[in-house]
């Protein structure tokens, strides 16, 4: 045990190191939420990617290959859809815009290519954003709380309070800097604990006849990869909704505020390899140790979740403490944590730029300067960890069974519906509107609280929404109603 809290102390202290670096930095606004627009693209691609991956890669997705088997391994195919389509088709379109309306924030873009008179567009993706930008950071508090549970025997709550620590400090210091050069080097070490881990596993067993036969032995439906279901239509939306995730690198926020910080659009093309190859091995590798770990510690009529925990939220914590010395146990409890952190620190800084630029500044205080601001940002960025904190705990308490997966994803859902299909049509139509925007992000917003609560309980039709979750199908209305909008309510103006 007192090896693991040494590799801890080390790594929260090389985090701390990162921050006082990265202040040295910070002098503006621009510095402290793009970091001046000077970044490279190792460190933004890293930082996209880790950001983008979150705890769910490590806990959730790490889980759901155990559970879901072969089939799970669309996630994957859909992510690295995803990632290819944003940073070959999308990126340099963006960086550009978001460069000639000198934008340092995602509703600085919308408001000035618009043309927009009025603050309406501003306060909706704003507000949007504070929302379930909280929800998704408290989504990842939570995994905080149980990978310090699972992998150190450390009570959730005080795990909880510790990683919130760790990341707001680092963040407070160094902001935007700091969050992409701590990314950069908690993605690589998320990449390398996780390409090597399957492997290591892999050698260590007793391999038997192979992954497959050992699957079928203990359920022939884990190798089914068109789903497990009897039913076609069934496994026909699990495929989607397992593929459809990556719809969200289509446009979210907390990664298309990388494109704006990248120094260059030349930086763009070689940051695509190094995006596309960290989705590649990384996803396929969280999967791959979810099935291994089905293979060891479970038999054929046991009910998986009873012996790897909900959603499978325990598989990363039972297969390293199996396979792995006790030093390599504590640096995967570091990885861990990179992966949580890479998205809390981002996400607290997009909350913060929300409130402090969009609102505060934009709206009530326009007269300010942006130096001025420096300090209320960051205890803006304390307030928005607070509120998230909050909802982690009562998570806790009132949901002792959740699935982290699912709630991941529905905090990464509702950003990606509201944003993403704003991003695409703007970058690609000139004929969309300011009200064909609005009506967008309102529907997306919508839609993503109407298909989680309303459709899924439907009696005949809910089951198949259960499974196709909740991103593909408000993400195809808020095209459609942007589209309509667009036409009944054509810009003014186009460029």
């Amino acid at each position: 045990m007192i090896t693991k809290f040494i590799v801890l102390g080390i790594y929260v202290a090389i985090l701390f190191l990162i921050g006082i670096l990265a202040s040295r930095r910070v002098k503006s606004m621009s510095d402290y939420y793009l970091g001046g627009k000077n970044m490279g693209f190792w460190a933004v691609a890293f930082s996209a990617r880790a950001t983008g991956e979150s705890g769910w890669l490590l806990i959730g997705l790490t889980g759901m290959g155990a559970i879901a088997g072969y089939s799970g391994y669309w996630v994957v195919a859909g992510e690295l859809l995803g990632v290819f389509i944003s940073w070959q088709f999308m990126a340099k379109k963006f960086k550009r815009r978001s460069d000639q309306y000198k934008a340092i924030t995602i509703p600085d873009y919308l408001q000035s290519h618009f043309k927009s008179s009025t603050n309406t567009l501003r306060i909706i993706s704003a507000s949007v954003l504070v929302v379930f930008v909280v929800i998704y950071v408290a989504s990842q508090m939570d995994v905080t709380g149980i990978a310090f549970e699972s992998m150190l025997g450390i009570d959730y709550r005080v795990g909880v309070l510790v990683g919130f620590s760790i990341v707001l400090v680092y963040i407070f210091i160094g902001g935007f800097v700091a969050a992409v050069w701590s990314d950069m080097f908690q993605g690589v070490l998320m990449f390398i604990g996780l390409v090597l881990l399957p492997i290591v596993v892999w050698f260590s067993m007793d391999q038997g006849a192979g992954i497959t036969e050992g699957l079928n032995a203990i359920d022939p439906t884990l190798t089914q990869l068109m789903g497990r279901s009897d039913d076609g239509w069934m496994n026909l939306f699990t495929i989607l909704g397992f593929s459809m995730i990556g719809l969200g690198f289509l446009g979210s926020p907390q990664v298309y505020v990388r494109f704006m910080s990248i120094k260059s659009e030349h930086e763009i093309d070689k940051g695509k390899w190094v995006a596309l190859l960290f989705t590649l091995l990384t996803d396929a590798a969280a999967v791959t140790i979810g099935i291994l770990a089905r293979i060891y510690f479970t038999s054929e009529g046991q009910d998986p979740e009873a012996v790897l925990g909900t959603g499978g939220e325990d598989v990363l914590s039972m297969i390293t403490n199996e396979f792995l010395p006790t030093i390599l146990v504590a640096i995967f409890i570091a990885i861990v944590l990179s992966a949580i952190m890479s998205t809390i620190d981002s996400l607290l800084i997009l909350a913060s730029s929300a409130i402090t630029r969009d609102f505060y500044q934009k709206i009530f205080r326009p007269d300010l300067k942006d130096e001025d601001l420096t300090t209320f940002s960051r205890l803006v960025t304390i307030a928005m960890a607070l509120v998230a904190l909050g909802i982690a705990v009562l998570l806790y308490y009132l949901y002792p069974d959740r699935q982290i997966f699912w709630i991941m994803i529905f905090g990464w859902s509702g950003i990606a519906a509201t944003f993403c299909p704003v991003i695409i049509l703007s970058l690609f139509w000139k004929g969309y509107s300011e009200k064909g925007a609005i009506a967008s992000m309102i529907t997306g917003f919508a839609s993503v609280i109407l298909f989680k609560f309303v459709v899924s309980e439907m009696e005949g039709i809910g089951p198949y929404f259960v499974e196709l979750d909740v991103l593909a199908p408000s993400f195809l209305l808020a095209m459609i109603v942007g589209y309509v909008f667009s036409k009944i309510f054509p810009p003014k103006l186009i460029e």
